[in-house]
């Protein structure tokens, strides 16, 4: 469960300083408003007219936002030495994105990543620091990018059609991802020299480029959300932003923190069990799974009773999720021979992700609203519907933890047969026709793996 299926469901505040609203869900006590009604939500034409832009002009500019996302992940993955500048600049853009024109400011940033990056193809070996300076620079035009495309299609749209169009432009992650490291294996390949591989993405960016300038068009901000007799919204100042989301700031120091410990614990205890029970790797993380399930379960559960109890829940739940991260890097390794280890890296991205994170966000959004049809409109019934529909995280994650188990009854001979296939000792055959080679009274011949590893 990451933090964008839960930061909605945790708050207890809106961004002024006048307190949580009555019934507002998520509160010790609260009771809801059963007179509350959903605000009204534009249809097509209404959003055509408050926006300026026809739906189909606002669809394009989202496919050309899934483009550059999905070109973005593509180079973040060819060479990855950026995430240093992404975090010291993602904030100024962000603030940059609140107050001036979206539309030049990821222009500007993507031109100058494109500039970056073709540079840094004809830096020679003996100038190594200047590549990873150059490949550091990448993250102007990622902070430039990812902090200010999904506001632009959140002013386009909203309700589900906002929903829809976000799960459309995060499928570029996983897309661009595995596409990133096979452009950097292959181009390399073909090209007989690596640094080719950072000259496919630049002359895309300057593709990317003309079509922000040409297509892309700055909707007014907030305005598909607000009453036709509502005030328009001015920024307040950075300070004021930054107490309005320090309220979050309890959930997010929590997940950087299970995060770490999560990752350190399973990799420890992997380490420890593997002298004695070769199968440690799939069971760690099937107990880290299992275990964070009812953790994740009670912290939903327990949300509108007491939010100290579900900030416990959720630390928890979140260091057991977090410890199979490494190991199941080091599975795909160790068991996936070399020449292939790059292209199964790019499956199991496309996988993890197409299942996981880009699909999800919608699916959550899509079972909390078929309940909220079947609800008297309320603030209690927004909060259950949303409760109800995260709760299947947990129970995805009680599957995962059996799919480890699964995964433990194979990895011995699966890892075997990957060693031996590098020793030269494992011909390419099919599964029933593996064969390795062994002495046999003065001379080799070949029987089959399942008779050796028995």
């Amino acid at each position: 469960m990451s933090g964008s299926d839960t930061a909605p469901f945790l708050s207890q505040a809106d961004d002024t300083d006048d307190g949580p609203a009555p019934g507002t869900p998520g509160l010790p006590g609260s009771m809801g408003n059963p007179k509350s009604e959903d605000p009204e939500v534009p249809d097509r034409e209404g959003l055509q007219r408050i926006t300026g832009l026809s739906s189909g002009r606002s669809a394009l500019i989202v496919a050309v936002l899934c483009y550059i996302n999905l070109l973005n992940y593509m180079d973040r993955f060819t060479v990855a030495v950026f995430i240093s500048s992404y975090m010291v600049l993602a904030p100024v853009f962000g603030y940059l994105g609140d107050r001036y024109n979206r539309k030049y400011l990821m222009c500007g940033g993507i031109a100058f990543w494109s500039l970056v990056t073709l540079g840094s193809s004809f830096i020679p070996r003996e100038r190594f620091w200047l590549l990873l300076l150059t490949r550091g620079l990448v993250g102007v035009g990622e902070a430039s990018y990812s902090t200010i495309a999904p506001t632009l299609i959140a002013d386009l749209f909203v309700a589900d059609q906002r929903s829809r169009m976000l799960s459309v432009f995060y499928f570029a992650i996983p897309v661009g991802s595995g596409l990133g490291y096979i452009a950097g294996s292959k181009v390399k390949d073909v090209a007989g020299d690596w640094h080719w591989a950072l000259r496919v993405t630049p002359g895309l960016g300057v593709l990317a480029v003309l079509l922000l300038f040409l297509v892309v068009r700055e909707p007014p901000r907030g305005a598909v959300e607000r009453h036709s007799h509502s005030p328009p919204l001015n920024p307040t100042s950075w300070w004021e932003d930054l107490r309005a989301l320090a309220r979050n700031l309890i959930f997010g120091l929590i997940t950087c923190l299970t995060g770490v410990l999560g990752v350190g614990l399973g990799v420890e205890i992997s380490r420890r069990l593997r002298r004695s029970n070769p199968r440690a790797d799939p069971l760690v993380c099937a107990a880290g799974l299992l275990g964070s399930s009812p953790f994740l379960f009670l912290s939903l559960a327990c949300a509108r009773g007491s939010i100290v109890a579900t900030y416990i829940f959720i630390f928890i739940g979140e260091t057991l999720l977090s410890m199979n991260w490494a190991i199941v890097a080091d599975i795909l390794l160790y068991v996936v021979i070399p020449t292939r280890r790059s292209t199964a890296e790019a499956f199991q991205i496309v996988l993890s992700h197409l299942l996981g994170d880009a699909g999800s966000p919608y699916l959550i959004g899509l079972i909390s609203d078929r309940l909220r049809q079947g609800w008297p409109p309320s603030f209690l019934s927004e909060f259950r519907a949303l409760q109800f529909s995260l709760m299947l995280c947990a129970f995805m994650g009680a599957l995962g933890g059996a799919a480890f188990l699964g995964a433990a009854i194979f990895i011995e001979g699966d890892r075997r047969r990957a060693q031996l296939h590098v020793q030269g000792l494992l011909r390419e055959a099919g599964p029933a026709d593996d064969r390795i080679v062994v002495p046999q009274r003065g001379r080799s011949t070949r029987v089959p793996v399942s008779s050796v590893l028995i």
